[in-house]
């Protein structure tokens, strides 16, 4: 065991854990009212539940998170895989906890190696660093979380108040109910404005027994038991009535049927965001969510800013085109290592949009006959471990040219084809901002290129790709010419068995 870390009002340490947890719920009986210093009504919690599978929690007796999807939003997401980071806990509570991807926060596997929490810190960090009043809370048996005895801390010792168990494969089962029992006396009894508690056991029984064992399901059960814990303390807080409370529970990362993650299978690189309050429709489903929105979503909620972060807040979804495909979207026709069931590609663009493809050689895989658009899921799962997992920044449905897959089909000539955006007004003699995702594997022999027309005019070259842009925020400044009055962009790729472009969220600011 790891006592309670110091902080500006960290608990007392002490050498035996219930008698730790008694003291914590001395100190704030139940029913008794939160500390004085708070003014503040708008509260966070952060429930993380390592190597969790949305599929196997449904599937579970797990009433207290099965309610939490009914009552508000369910949302998958997909992580990275190698080179940016392994699909284990170290990246990917650092993501969450960050609000950044593995790029930015540096830490690539459980060794923490590279970390750079002093650029990127923790969400509850952020929180002391710009509403210092504001009460922050931090509890956890996976030790890097919450102490600095093992390569961390992730929430750092800013947090205020840090409580760290140590839980292991075989110790969670113990552990986690001491962390539940401390957290709900902190939620109930204490005034925490922002708080984030882990639970560590139904990974160990991923890694015992594998997701789609019997016993993971009983300890989905368990852990459900101790979520349900902490939602009730909330709601017996005596103020309950007056404040505003978003819930939100996550993981880390998924695990295989039989045990175990770290590599690229989309069950690994599995994740979902759970969130019920103010403003989330009950029962609502987004697949615009990503794990990095959790950070983003929990400082939005006590007034805090977001700026620098890959994430953003839940009530900030995104309104990309390409979004709109969605519910058009297409099975595999010529893939192979796509499930049947996965329907994640279509060639029709959005309105206003267009593909030419007058260059583009005839036969080839169909699915990506030319700019296509697709989803992670589909996308990545067509060839593992070529870096289509790193496509991070994008999300939901985003345009993918990828002459290496179609290059898998026999066919004549090069691929070669442009998708063109709808014509903007400008003003002419303005400056404008051409901003977009975009995610770049380069290769001798291929091209990659941004171009614009003004007015119907020839189109010219803004931007042209000769190296590696992985999961890049792209902005453009764009010069109108005098008398000008709307622009054309045009992205063009060609290659013959090169590798790929994707573009998302393109924009004229």
């Amino acid at each position: 065991m790891s006592p309670v870390l110091p902080g500006r009002r960290a608990l007392a340490a002490t050498a035996v854990t219930s008698a730790l947890i008694a003291a914590t719920a001395a100190a704030a009986p139940a029913g008794a009212a939160p500390a004085a210093a708070a003014a503040n009504t708008d509260k966070v919690l952060v429930i993380g539940i390592d190597g969790a599978v949305l599929d196997r929690v449904k599937a579970a007796a797990a009433p207290h998170l099965n309610g939490l999807m009914a009552q508000g939003l369910t949302a998958r997401s997909t992580l990275y895989a190698g080179p940016m980071a392994a699909t284990s806990s170290g990246p990917g509570w650092s993501t969450i906890a960050t609000g950044v991807w593995p790029d930015k926060h540096g830490v690539k596997d459980n060794s923490f190696t590279g970390k750079n929490y002093t650029a990127h810190p923790d969400f509850l960090t952020r929180i002391e660093n710009a509403r210092p009043a504001l009460n922050t809370y931090a509890a956890a048996d996976w030790e890097p979380v919450t102490s600095t005895d093992q390569n961390g801390p992730i929430f750092s010792s800013k947090v205020d108040r840090r409580l760290s168990l140590k839980g292991d494969r075989d110790g969670y089962r113990t552990e986690d109910p001491k962390i539940a029992a401390a957290a709900a006396a902190e939620l109930q009894g204490q005034n925490p404005d922002a708080a984030f508690v882990y639970l560590g056991e139904i990974d160990a029984a991923g890694h015992a027994y594998g997701a789609a064992s019997q016993q993971y399901l009983d300890t989905v059960a368990r852990v459900d038991t101790l979520v349900g814990q902490l939602l009730t303390a909330v709601k017996n807080r005596p103020t309950y009535a007056q404040e505003n409370w978003k819930i939100l529970v996550t993981t880390d990362h998924g695990h295989t049927d039989s045990g175990g993650h770290g590599g690229s299978t989309i069950q690994e690189r599995g994740t979902f965001v759970i969130a019920k309050g103010a403003g989330i429709p009950a029962g609502s489903v987004r697949a615009d969510v990503r794990l990095t929105d959790v950070a983003a979503t929990a400082l939005a909620q006590v007034g805090v800013s977001g700026s620098g972060l890959d994430g953003v807040p839940l009530n900030a979804p995104d309104d990309d085109p390409f979004d709109t495909l969605r519910p058009n979207l297409l099975a595999r026709v010529d893939e192979t290592g796509i499930p049947a069931a996965v329907k994640g590609f279509t060639h029709t663009p959005p309105a206003g949009w267009s593909v030419d493809n007058s260059r583009m050689g005839a036969g080839g895989v169909t699915e990506w006959a030319g700019w296509a658009f697709a989803t992670d899921e589909f996308w990545s799962q067509s060839q593992r471990d070529q870096w289509r997992e790193l496509n991070v920044r994008s999300r939901d449905v985003f345009a993918v040219a990828d002459s290496d897959e179609w290059d898998d089909k026999s066919h004549t000539g090069t691929f070669d084809s442009t998708l063109v955006t709808p014509k903007w007004t400008v003003a002419g003699g303005s400056t404008r901002t051409l901003t977009f995702q975009t995610h770049y594997r380069h290769e001798a022999g291929q091209t990659a290129q941004v171009l614009v027309s003004y007015s119907g005019a020839a189109p010219t070259v803004v931007k042209t790709y000769t190296a590696d842009a992985v999961a890049k925020a792209e902005s453009l400044a764009l010069q109108v010419p005098a008398g000008a009055t709307d622009v054309q962009v045009r992205f063009r790729y060609s290659g013959d068995n090169n590798w790929f472009w994707t573009v998302d969220n393109v924009r004229l600011g």
